[in-house]
């Protein structure tokens, strides 16, 4: 039989690495910035077009490397990072492995030029599929620059499979912000298709966050500090109020480097235990130094998955820790933080989160007597549910329930009306008799659905009136939502706002839709209707439907809201006018029907 084993040629090899190392413009985005950061680059200077599709630059005023280095740096394994396996468990850089530029130079044009401080001439070299296709000497500034073209241009499967631009671009933001959040000390910028989307001064950590998060941050981020034997926490937790229905703003890292942390994520939001709703999520910026031969970097060729030698104790470190910063700026009732038992309590196995187990860790904190909002709220709840019993004259404490006739309470505007109006239940469900029987429809989810519909429809070529403003309203918005707005601005005047640009990342409202309930805050339904946008840009569903979705959850009457009879027959008829009134945009029932004869079974 012969021989069927043989070595791969080089090409082919780093075609294969790099599907690993470089899964989008965004891996390469995190490649580029953190060799500039290894190379002791105090600025670094990031220009992308169309999202990385065709240009992703990286300038850096770094170390620089000489020609021979140059032209080693594209081969397989090579790095200047460590030197025997024992380093392994000592890394302080953020690269290691020696892959990533032998993956990015088997799928993409690179060129690179490079000169150290002691050289007088910089290094040119264009690569192609693996290939050094020339090399000369040129003048340059001292440093670096990475200039990657036509990505995956040899690889068309994975180029097929690339998302649309703002995709990738979020993706893109999303590495930028990483290094940006881990080095403060370093200036960087950020420049898509021309536009100057970042640009940041070297500063504070707090300088940071304010800077690519918004002013709004300032007064809603709380310090955290702790330093214990093993570890050092510091950082920054957001208030309560800014919690998100959704994870947005968390970070963790471990000695400067962004992690991804299913355990450790549990561990602070463990730490609002009873501030938060279970569909709330807290913002937070932690950060961990700890010494590199207690954690494993080298699980995943992202290294942003990481191994620690203590990980339970850890866990409780940085509970224990968030929950002394809340305390502290009396973010809830005082703790008791001589008694706390939160290090002895029971803690789950790291490989238990997120598989819906219910070993939870248990709080063990100890509250002062006076109870927060939630809880007079909820203890307000059960009043009125045990409303309508007594207890017996023995002392027996079984409930009784009284023996009068059933009293059901009745709002003022529902008193004296039709006995087929509408009727609206908990301010969240509305029911109104049908011939079978009657319906209950969820006024939230019925009034998406109508939102929906009549969105595509005005986006569609029939733009909604517009309100002019008496006194026009300025929308400063963060680099990443204006891009959004900018590109969605005719469509999201045909909703009937009059939005015009005004400069770098501020914009002029000077209309709004008409019959925009009142009370409603346009630059908050902007924003609001930007961020739900940006949110689903990985459902690949297609700007139309997007936005109509987004402002269909951004605009749409929210359960809680009190509806007079007027506005529940209108919602009704709008609702059964849909070409889908069945369901909402979001695949949830816009109502239930109850016959009469079912309704007889059940007593």
């Amino acid at each position: 039989m012969a021989d069927i084993i043989q070595l791969l040629p080089d090409h082919i090899a780093n075609q294969i690495a790099a599907g690993e190392v470089i899964q989008r413009p965004a891996s390469v985005v995190k490649e580029l910035l953190e060799n500039a950061i290894d190379a002791e680059s105090t600025e670094i200077k990031l220009i992308v077009k169309d999202a990385g599709k065709t240009l992703i630059q990286v300038i850096d005023n770094g170390k620089g490397m000489s020609v021979t280095d140059a032209r080693m740096c594209f081969e397989r394994h090579a790095t200047s990072k460590i030197k025997s396996a024992d380093e392994l468990f000592a890394i302080k850089t953020k690269g290691f492995r020696g892959e990533a530029l032998a993956s990015i130079g088997a799928i993409a044009h690179v060129e690179l030029v490079t000169r150290t401080a002691q050289e007088e001439l910089a290094t040119r070299i264009w690569m192609e599929g693996s290939k050094i296709t020339k090399q000369e000497f040129v003048q340059a500034a001292g440093g670096t620059q990475f200039s990657i073209k036509n990505l995956f241009f040899n690889v068309p499967a994975r180029r097929k499979f690339l998302k649309s631009e703002p995709v990738e671009f979020k993706h893109i933001l999303d590495e930028f912000h990483r290094v940006a959040l881990a080095h403060p000390e370093i200036s960087l910028s950020l420049h898509h298709n021309g536009n100057e989307i970042y640009r940041l001064t070297k500063g504070n950590l707090k300088q940071r966050i304010i800077a690519i998060f918004g002013k709004n941050l300032d007064e809603k981020l709380l310090a955290v500090q702790e330093q214990v034997d093993i570890i050092h926490i510091r950082g920054f937790i957001g208030k309560v109020e800014i919690a998100k229905k959704s994870p947005g703003d968390q970070y963790i890292f471990v000695n400067n480097r962004y992690i991804k942390s299913s355990y450790l994520n549990h561990a602070i939001k463990a730490a609002y235990d009873q501030l938060l709703q279970p569909d709330q999520y807290p913002s937070y910026f932690i950060y961990l130094d700890i010494d590199p031969a207690q954690i494993d970097i080298n699980v995943h060729p992202t290294k942003t998955e990481i191994k620690f030698e203590e990980e339970r104790l850890i866990y409780n470190y940085i509970r224990g820790a968030v929950k002394h910063a809340l305390g502290k700026y009396l973010v809830v009732p005082t703790l008791d933080f001589e008694t706390d038992t939160n290090f002895g309590a029971r803690v789950p196995q790291p490989s238990a989160i997120g598989r819906g187990s219910s070993d939870m860790p248990q709080t063990g904190t100890s509250y002062q007597s006076h109870a927060s909002q939630l809880e007079r709220e909820n203890l307000k709840n059960w009043e009125n549910i045990y409303s309508g019993m007594k207890t017996t004259p023995t002392g027996d404490t079984q409930p009784v329930i009284k023996q009068t006739s059933l009293d059901f309470q009745e709002d003022d505007q529902h008193r004296n009306t039709s006995s087929k109006d509408p009727y609206q239940i908990h301010q969240s469900y509305i029911m109104s008799t049908i011939l079978s029987g009657f319906i209950l429809i969820d006024q939230q989810y019925a009034h998406e659905r109508i939102l929906y519909e009549d969105t595509l429809h005005s986006i569609g070529g029939h733009p909604r009136p517009i309100q002019k403003e008496l006194f026009p309203f300025t929308l400063d918005l963060l680099p990443a939502k204006a891009d959004a707005l900018r590109s969605l601005l005719p469509k999201i005047n045909a909703l009937g706002f009059e939005i015009e640009e005004f400069g770098q990342h501020t914009f002029i409202l000077h209309g709004t839709p008409m019959g925009l309930t009142k009370n409603t805050s346009p630059v908050q339904l902007i924003e609001n209707l930007i961020e739900q946008y940006l949110d689903q840009q990985e459902l690949q569903l297609g700007i139309d439907e997007n936005l109509a979705r987004s402002w269909a959850s951004t605009a749409c009457i929210k359960r809680g809201k009190n509806l007079s009879v007027e506005e529940m027959k209108a919602l009704i008829d709008q609702l059964f006018a849909c070409e889908t009134p069945y369901i909402s945009p979001f695949g949830k029932k816009c109502f239930l029907t109850f016959d009469m004869e079912d309704l007889k079974k059940k007593f």
